[in-house]
């Protein structure tokens, strides 16, 4: 019979800090940021527990209410409300980041439930993944910007262009307001609980593509789109291609990118974005000439 994979949600509100006590606190605060204040900031954290099995004959993958207890009793019951740095001797050892969080959430549940991933959401704009694989771990930014775009191709008439593109190929454009979700993987710091610094991330995307992106002409204002027709699959391309070696920088892969240009059109591509012949001729051709 096939697998099928069922989703629990559970909530708990909590509080924690960065601080490593073996740091002096101006290492600290260059680190963490205003992470460091005390008292403590807290999260109306949301956990999703992806559980995986065969349907029974009860039509069930596993028994709700057992599963809903079990979540309940290993951790919201623990946690919520809780100044997270203390309540479980795990984040003692590494800091209650979101990512180290997800970790320890699969740790605690993985004798009880047959766990496929661990999904933490901090806040709506920032979750981690975890399943099950060490100290790996994936990390989203959920953010926006605004452009607009013309979808044509310049070696075709007006009319061609329509039968193709419809009413995308007016020639003064239109816009959108662009939801975008950029997933990186990385190896859990076993001291930090960071797979990345978060404000390095967030700076990476402000930089190279939020930045130049934002309230403009794709077809105009970014180079690149002067010879790619700016759908929003070559758009979500063109921020893989942008964000492959930033993301590396600080310390972590690239693992996905999701455009949601509106409510009824989405697209997403993995990994890294990967040179082609051409490109990697032309980098060459370039790197002799500097």
């Amino acid at each position: 019979m096939a697998k099928c994979t069922i989703n629990r949600r559970a909530e708990f509100s909590a509080s924690h800090r960065y601080w490593l006590p073996e740091i002096p606190d101006e290492e600290n605060l260059a680190k963490f940021g205003a992470c460091t204040n005390f008292p403590p900031h807290g999260h109306n954290y949301v956990l999703y527990v992806g559980m995986q099995g065969e349907i029974d004959n009860t039509g069930m993958v596993l028994n709700l209410s057992d599963v809903k207890h079990t979540i309940a009793r290993e951790v919201t019951t623990q946690l919520n409300f809780s100044y997270l740095n203390q309540a479980w001797e795990e984040f003692v050892e590494t800091l209650p980041t979101t990512e180290n969080i997800a970790r320890v959430i699969w740790q605690r549940l993985e004798a009880h439930l047959p766990l496929v991933n661990i999904r933490l959401y901090e806040h709506p704009e920032l979750w981690a993944d975890y399943q099950g694989n060490d100290m790996q771990a994936h990390l989203t930014i959920s953010t926006h910007f605004s452009a607009a775009h013309r979808l044509a191709l310049d070696t075709l008439s007006l009319e061609e262009n329509t039968v193709i593109y419809g009413k995308c190929a007016r020639v003064n454009g239109h816009g959108h307001n662009y939801h975008l979700e950029v997933a990186i993987s990385g190896e859990i710091d076993p001291r930090t609980g960071m797979l990345a610094d978060l404000s390095d991330f967030q700076k990476a995307l402000d930089q190279y593509v939020l930045d130049p992106m934002d309230h403009t002409f794709l077809n105009k204002d970014i180079p690149y789109f002067a010879e790619v027709v700016p759908t929003a699959e070559n758009i979500a391309v063109y921020i893989q291609k942008v964000l492959t070696q930033p993301i590396r920088d600080i310390g972590a892969k690239l693992r996905s990118i999701k455009l949601i240009e509106s409510p009824n059109n989405s697209c997403e591509v993995y990994g890294e974005y990967q040179l082609s012949e051409i490109e990697h001729s032309l980098e060459e051709a370039l790197a002799k000439s500097a």
